[in-house]
C-alpha cells in the first residue's frame, strides 16, 4: 500500500496550476515512486510503463499507450506557480522527460510509447521528497478511478484538511488554484463546469464524502465551504458518550503515542496557538484516539506530526477542539 502513497507539500497542493487529466495521473504515478524519508536524486528517473499507467487507473490496456503520449506530449512545457512566505516561483515540473521512441509524440505512433522516464526540476523536487512537515498524503488508488481533471485537486484539498473535516476556500484562491482565473467569469458557470462536477465525482468515485455551502457578501460569492469524511468511517454519536471518559475509546484500537509527542517541554515559551496545538494532541494521545485519526499506514508519530503541522491558526485549532469535544473529551 505504501507503494502508490502521493505525498506533496501543502505548498504544491495549494499551488497555481493546469494539467490535464492524464497529465496528473502521470505526475502523481511519479511522485508515488519517490522513496519516502529521502530527498530526490536529480539524476534519477521514475519510469512508468503503460501496463502500469493502465493498471493504476483502470484503463484499457489497448488504449494506455494513447493515452501515455497524451500525457507526455506537452508535459514538459508545464509550470506551476508555488507561494512561499518569502517569494513567489514558476518552475516547471520536469526538467526532462525520456522515451524509447525514435520521434518524439506529433510523429511516433501510440503503439510506441510503452515507457516513459520522468526527471523532476530541481524547483520542484524539495516540495516532492523528504517532508517533515506541511504536507498533504493520499493513496493513488483513491483516484483511479477518477476521469476529471478538477475532481483530483479538489480531492487533495480536501484531503489536505481531512481530519479537520471542514474547509473553506475563497473564490480568488479557488481560481488562481485552478489557473482560471479568466474562466467562468460568473459563478453559476464555475459552479456548473468545475465544482459541482468535481462534488458529485468525489462522491461517486473517492474514499470521501462531500458537500459545500456558499459564502455571500452582500449577492456576491465570495467563498466555499467543504464539508467532507470518509465513508468507510462511522459517523460519531456524542450523546452516547460521557464526558471526559476512557469509554470514548474502549471500542477502538489501542495505540500507543510516543512519549516525546505527549510530554509537553517544561517552562516553555509557547505562544497560545502552539499551547492549543499541545492541548489537542496531548488530547488525543492520553484518551487513546489515534487509532480515528490515522491514514495509511501512517505511525502514531507520524500523525501527531502531521495534525501538529495541520494547526495553523486559531479557526482550525477551533474546528479540532469542537470535533474532539463531539466525541467526548473536555478542554
Amino acid at each position: 500500500m505504501a507503494k502508490n502513497l502521493i505525498v506533496k507539500s501543502n505548498q504544491v497542493v495549494e499551488a497555481g496550476y493546469e494539467l490535464t487529466t492524464n497529465e496528473q495521473r502521470l505526475i502523481l504515478l511519479g511522485i508515488s515512486k519517490i522513496p519516502k524519508e529521502q530527498d530526490v536524486n536529480f539524476n534519477v528517473g521514475y519510469e512508468i510503463t503503460a501496463q502500469e499507467f493502465a493498471a493504476a487507473y483502470n484503463i484499457h490496456p489497448k488504449t494506455a499507450y494513447r493515452e501515455l503520449k497524451e500525457a507526455t506530449n506537452k508535459l514538459y512545457e508545464r509550470s506551476i506557480i508555488i507561494k512561499t512566505e518569502k517569494q513567489t516561483m514558476k518552475v516547471r515540473w520536469t526538467s526532462s522527460i525520456i522515451t524509447d521512441n525514435s520521434y518524439f509524440p506529433d510523429v511516433s505512433s501510440d503503439e510506441n510509447w510503452k515507457r516513459v522516464i520522468l526527471f523532476f526540476s530541481p524547483q520542484i523536487a524539495p516540495y516532492l521528497s523528504n517532508l517533515k512537515e506541511n504536507f498533504t498524503q493520499y493513496l493513488q488508488s483513491d483516484i483511479s478511478n477518477v476521469s476529471g481533471a478538477y475532481t483530483i485537486r479538489f480531492y487533495e484539498l480536501i484531503c489536505q484538511y481531512r481530519t479537520v473535516g471542514k474547509r473553506e476556500i475563497t473564490i480568488n484562491d479557488l481560481r488562481f488554484m485552478l489557473n482560471i482565473v479568466d474562466k467562468y467569469p460568473l459563478f453559476y458557470d464555475l459552479k456548473k463546469r468545475v465544482i459541482e462536477p468535481s462534488i458529485k465525482e468525489i462522491n461517486n468515485k473517492t474514499p470521501m464524502q462531500i458537500s459545500y455551502e456558499q459564502r455571500k457578501k452582500g449577492k456576491t460569492v465570495v467563498s466555499i465551504v467543504f464539508k467532507f469524511k470518509e465513508k468507510n468511517k462511522q459517523t460519531e454519536t456524542p450523546t452516547a458518550m460521557p464526558k471526559n471518559s476512557v469509554f470514548t475509546a474502549l471500542n477502538q484500537k489501542t495505540v500507543e503515542i510516543p512519549t516525546e509527542v505527549v510530554k509537553q517541554p517544561q517552562n516553555a515559551n509557547l505562544s497560545d496557538l502552539d499551547k492549543r496545538v499541545r492541548a489537542i494532541t496531548g488530547s488525543i494521545a492520553k484518551n487513546n484516539l489515534a487509532s480515528r485519526f490515522q491514514y495509511g499506514n501512517e505511525s502514531p508519530l507520524e500523525m501527531m506530526k502531521r495534525i501538529q503541522s495541520e494547526i495553523t491558526s486559531h479557526e482550525i485549532a477551533d474546528l479540532w477542539q469542537n470535533k474532539l469535544e463531539s466525541m467526548g473529551i473536555i478542554f
